[in-house]
């Protein structure tokens, strides 16, 4: 299974889509820094997360995510929502 996955900064206001087979190791390493774009806005947290039976289609979503901007404010805006409704 592959993921497209949203990060949110613990330190900014700032979100980070990306792509892999397991979540949870990647976060790992972005929280490490081993990532040079998220480096800086450590530490990050999984806000949302979508699942995918194919590679392609997974890769698919995250361009779509990352190129279109429409697409990707109006699910930073449900995920913000969703998270202030939590507490």
């Amino acid at each position: 299974m592959y993921h497209v996955y949203v990060l949110k900064s613990k330190k900014v206001q700032r979100h980070y889509i990306g792509m892999a087979e397991n979540v949870e190791t990647r976060l790992k390493r972005h929280n490490a820094g081993d990532v040079r774009s998220t480096k800086p806005y450590r530490p990050w947290h999984v806000v949302h997360v979508e699942v995918f039976r194919d590679k392609t289609k997974a890769r698919e979503r995250e361009s779509f995510l990352k190129k279109t901007a429409r697409a990707r404010i109006e699910l930073f805006a449900r995920i913000d929502k969703a998270l202030s409704s939590i507490g």
